[in-house]
């Protein structure tokens, strides 16, 4: 079992080990520590990045899967944490993305600034975005399986509500303005209706490319271009706000590209793991804490908008989900070895 988990985790482990290198090449031991944090909280934020990305990459062939690490993976690594966020603060501050970078090198003190005076918007956009998501997944009115019994089974019943994802998220929207300073609530207004409009438009556009065979949540994202698209775009939504909580730790933009590219390889690697060991269909549970851990991460997106939340409490909080979650599939898996048993006797 050691050699199987080191094929998958050789090359990310071996990326951590060049990453605290030049982490401490950039700013020394501070540097080099700051690496080492960001990956461990870049990874344990995106555990439920992994699951969600496994459950997608089920229905693809050996040939996309490597394909998503090859192709996925540089776009992850120095898209989403380097150059996306350099993006956004072009967009907000009518600067060339040149500049930006510039401004990111010799002034970065500046850059957090200016990536901070957009955050009610962004997080505005990747709450709407994931709250989406994880509606999505348990308003449907064809779910059988249930974790959280009590809590889940009423949400099915919901699904019989045409469209009611999007009208709660709507609601939620303009409910969470009226609490935002008037100068910033149209930005944070229109950010939260783009997030729902992009997450709408993905689940077309997957659809479209894919084709229409299947039902349900599972089959919505096909192999191929479509597939691609809503990916990039979910990890975005866990990796941005990890950029922007960076910067409590750090200034420096690339030790902290560094510290989250390492989270991004070791999820991608995860995320293989999970689709070759087959590992969601032995851990029952594990898809639905993943799915809770994505409603935690929106609601803490919520809340970020006035108060401030370490990066470690939303890590925390999603890995301890998730955890619960593989704990109760062992649990049930084990009373189901129990009633066999007793079956055969």
């Amino acid at each position: 079992m050691f050699h199987a988990i080191r094929a998958y985790f050789t090359v990310p482990l071996l990326f951590f080990i060049v990453a605290l290198g030049l982490g401490f090449w950039l700013d020394g031991f501070r540097g080099m520590s700051i690496v080492a944090i960001l990956s461990v909280l870049e990874t344990s934020l995106s555990l439920d990045n992994a699951v969600v990305n496994a459950k997608i990459l089920e229905h693809w062939d050996h040939k996309w899967r490597r394909a998503f690490l090859v192709f996925g993976l540089p776009i992850a690594v120095f898209g989403m944490r380097l150059i996306f966020p350099i993006v956004i603060v072009s967009i907000a501050t009518g600067l060339s993305n040149i500049a930006v970078f510039q401004m990111a090198v010799s002034d970065p003190d500046s850059y957090a600034r200016a990536l901070g005076s957009v955050h009610h918007e962004v997080s505005a956009f990747w709450w709407a975005f994931l709250m989406m998501v994880f509606l999505n997944f348990f308003i449907d009115a064809n779910k059988a399986r249930h974790w959280l019994r009590r809590i889940e089974r009423p949400l099915t019943r919901l699904g019989q509500i045409e469209a009611f994802e999007v009208a709660f998220t709507i609601l939620m929207l303009f409910l969470a303005g009226s609490f935002i300073d008037q100068a910033e609530k149209y930005e944070f207004l229109v950010a939260g209706i783009w997030g729902i409009i992009v997450y709408i438009f993905s689940k077309w556009f997957a659809s479209l490319i894919g084709g229409s065979g299947g039902h349900g949540w599972t089959q919505i994202i096909q192999q191929g271009i479509g597939g691609f698209l809503y990916l990039e775009i979910l990890d975005a939504s866990f990796s941005f706000d990890g950029v922007i909580g960076a910067f409590a730790l750090t200034n420096n933009l690339f030790v902290i590209a560094l510290g989250l590219s390492v989270g991004a390889f070791f999820v991608r690697s995860m995320t293989v793991y999970l689709v070759d060991k087959g590992t969601l269909a032995n851990l029952r549970y594990l898809e639905h804490g993943a799915f809770w851990a994505i409603g935690a991460l929106a609601v803490i997106m919520f809340l970020s908008v006035r108060f401030e939340i370490p990066e470690v409490v939303t890590g925390t909080v999603g890995a301890l989900l998730i955890a619960l979650a593989v704990w109760n599939s062992l649990s049930a898996n084990k009373q189901d070895q129990e009633k066999w048993v007793e079956a055969e006797k």
